[in-house]
C-alpha cells in the first residue's frame, strides 16, 4: 500500500497542476468560443518535438523542449496578432487548419523517425503515470511564473475574452494582451503534453469548465469548481487505470467526459436548480 502511494504522489501532484492551470484557461477559452485551440496548440508542441529529434537532439531534452517552445511561440504570436474585429475568416476556422497541417506534417515527418507511429501514439495518449519529479519541478515553476503574469493581467484577459469579436480597448492595446495571453497558453501547453498527452491536456482544459459552467457563470467559482472536478476526475482515472492496468490518459478523458455528459443529462432532468454560486 505505501509503496503505491508513493508511486502515484508525483501523478496525482501533477494532476493537481494541470488541472489547475488548464482549469484557468479553459475558462478564457470556453468563454472565447475557440474551443480546438488547445488540441491545435499541442499538436503544434508535438510537432515542434518531432522537429527537435529529426535535428539530431535527444527526445525528452531540454534542446527538443526549446525548440518545441519556439516553434510552438512563433505560430502562437502570429495567430494572437491576427486578431481584428468582425473577421471574415472566423479564428475557430483558422484553429482547424492549423491542426490539420500541423498533424499531417507530423505524420510525414514519423516517417524518418524511428518508431514515429509509436511516438505519435505517445504524443495523443500521453503516460502521466510516469512523470518524474524533474517534470513536476519544470512545470511548477513555469506555472507558477504564468501565474505572476495572469494575477497582474488577469481583468484585461477577462474583458477580452467576454468581448469576443469586439475590442474593449485600443487595437493595439488589445493585441500586445494577446500576444502575452497566447505565449503564455502556449507556454502551458508545450509543458503540459509531454506530461498529459494531447487528449488528456485538451479534455482537462474543456469538461472541468463545461461542467462547471453548467452550474455558475462567474469566474472565480467557475475556476475554482473546474478545479477541484478535473482534480477528482484525473486522479480517479488514474487510480482506476493503475488498477485494471489501461492506459492511463484515455481512461481519464473517458471519465471526466462521461461526467459531463452525466451532469448536463441530470441538468436537464432536474429543470432549473440552484446555482453553485
Amino acid at each position: 500500500m505505501l509503496e503505491n502511494i508513493q508511486f502515484l504522489a508525483v501523478p496525482i501532484i501533477a494532476c493537481v497542476l494541470l488541472a489547475g492551470m488548464l482549469a484557468y484557461f479553459g475558462n478564457h477559452i470556453l468563454t472565447r468560443g475557440i474551443i480546438f485551440i488547445d488540441i491545435a496548440l499541442a499538436q503544434i508542441a508535438a510537432l515542434g518535438t518531432m522537429i527537435g529529434i529529426l535535428l539530431g537532439f535527444a527526445d525528452e531534452s531540454f534542446s527538443v523542449e526549446a525548440v518545441s517552445m519556439i516553434f510552438t511561440l512563433v505560430v502562437i504570436s502570429l495567430f494572437a496578432l491576427t486578431k481584428f474585429e468582425k473577421q471574415r475568416i472566423p479564428q475557430e476556422a483558422i484553429i482547424g487548419i492549423i491542426y490539420g497541417l500541423s498533424l499531417g506534417i507530423a505524420m510525414l515527418f514519423a516517417e524518418y523517425i524511428p518508431g514515429g507511429s509509436n511516438y505519435i501514439t505517445k504524443t495523443i495518449t500521453g503516460n502521466i503515470l510516469w512523470c518524474t519529479w524533474g517534470h513536476l519541478k519544470s512545470c511548477f515553476l513555469t506555472f507558477a511564473a504564468i501565474g505572476i503574469v495572469h494575477i497582474f493581467l488577469g481583468r484585461h484577459f477577462i474583458k477580452i475574452s467576454e468581448a469576443k469579436d469586439r475590442f474593449p480597448f485600443s487595437p493595439k492595446k488589445v493585441r500586445i494582451l494577446e500576444l502575452v495571453f497566447y505565449i503564455t497558453f502556449g507556454t502551458v501547453i508545450v509543458k503540459a503534453v509531454p506530461v498529459g498527452g494531447i487528449f488528456l491536456v485538451f479534455t482537462l482544459l474543456i469538461a472541468p469548465t463545461s461542467i462547471a459552467t453548467l452550474f455558475t457563470r462567474r469566474w472565480r467559482y467557475r475556476f475554482i469548481w473546474s478545479w477541484l472536478i478535473g482534480i477528482i476526475g484525473s486522479v480517479a482515472g488514474m487510480v482506476i487505470s493503475y488498477n485494471l492496468d489501461i492506459s492511463n490518459g484515455p481512461a481519464i478523458v473517458c471519465l471526466l467526459g462521461l461526467l459531463v455528459f452525466i451532469l448536463a443529462f441530470g441538468k436537464i432532468v432536474f429543470g432549473k436548480s440552484k446555482r453553485i454560486a
